[in-house]
């Protein structure tokens, strides 16, 4: 496994990581994604370290909480060898402050986010959203306040726009408070509009980038193909509606690409698409993931002779 910094920080990552949103799977988007309980978690984990992957990403919002839990129990014992990344902003009730990023909201987000996983501290906590209503200063004193207190290690944002980070990335300049090094973006062949904006910002300001469904929400995974119809076994048919749009004729020639890209190379449609994401600017990690053990063993492969 290689292992690169994460944007500007000291922090060396997998250039593969694991997302846990298939981790105590309910509702359903999550249902969908996949359902391990704590056991098939454990082998999942057993998994990915093997290989190297010791970076394994979660938000409190996957499945109400479920998600953190079951990767708590996952890890327990072996804290020390793996690094917990979290989100929290989103949503977690019907409450006026469940959501958003409030010094309240996010004291008590990480507290219990703690709990439920089991840990005293947090590798890297991400915001999941940004939040309008609360002064930057509020947020960033607070996040500031938690990485004294040694629950939180490194921060990171995502689904911000680039004004969103570049005015917080301003106030904690301005007043000396630890600066944003990560941002989890959206990603893929089939959706690049991440190059427009917000990877020139990350790469002179410093952020790295953690990439989510880098196969285009399941559609680079070589299954679908131009005049058939989408597999049965295809988490589409679920959850299609809750990713970003992609246009069926521009998918459909980026397929005949790697399609004959994979006949020359001997390699597979999502190792192509993997691996191209691995050369791009910014990009320090890209998370991959898995309903069990044996779809873990077949994607592990990208990173195996590259």
């Amino acid at each position: 496994m290689d292992y690169r910094r994460l944007g500007s920080s000291g922090l060396k990552v997998p250039l593969l990581s694991f997302g846990a949103g298939t981790f105590g799977g309910s509702g359903p988007l999550f249902g969908a994604w996949g359902t391990s309980d704590a056991v098939e978690a454990r082998r999942l984990v057993d998994i990915c370290l093997e290989a190297g992957v010791n970076l394994f990403d979660t938000a409190d919002v996957y499945s109400g909480g479920a998600s953190e839990q079951v990767l708590g129990e996952a890890v327990k014992g072996r804290r020390a060898d793996v690094l917990i990344s979290t989100k929290t902003g989103l949503p977690m009730g019907e409450g006026p402050n469940e959501a958003g990023t409030s010094r309240s909201r996010l004291i008590r987000a990480v507290e219990d986010a703690l709990g439920r996983l089991g840990t005293d501290y947090i590798d890297l906590l991400q915001l999941h959203a940004f939040d309008a209503f609360t002064p930057v200063e509020e947020v960033l004193s607070t996040l500031d306040m938690l990485i004294r207190a040694g629950k939180v290690r490194y921060i990171g944002v995502s689904n911000f726009s680039g004004w969103q980070i570049m005015k917080s990335l301003a106030a904690a300049d301005k007043h000396g408070w630890p600066r944003y090094v990560a941002n989890q973006v959206y990603y893929s062949l089939v959706g690049r509009d991440y190059e427009w904006d917000l990877m020139p910002l990350s790469a002179d300001q410093g952020l790295g980038a953690i990439i989510w469904s880098p196969l285009g929400w399941g559609r680079l995974t070589g299954k679908i193909r131009r005049g058939a119809p989408i597999p049965e076994s295809s988490r589409l048919h679920a959850t299609a509606e809750f990713g970003p749009p992609v246009d069926d004729e521009k998918l459909y020639t980026i397929m005949d690409a790697l399609d004959a890209i994979a006949a020359e190379t001997g390699k597979t449609v999502p190792q192509i698409a993997l691996n191209w994401l691995t050369t791009r600017p910014t990009v320090s990690s890209v998370i991959i993931g898995a309903r069990n053990g044996n779809s873990c063993g077949r994607i592990s492969a990208p990173w195996a002779g590259r």
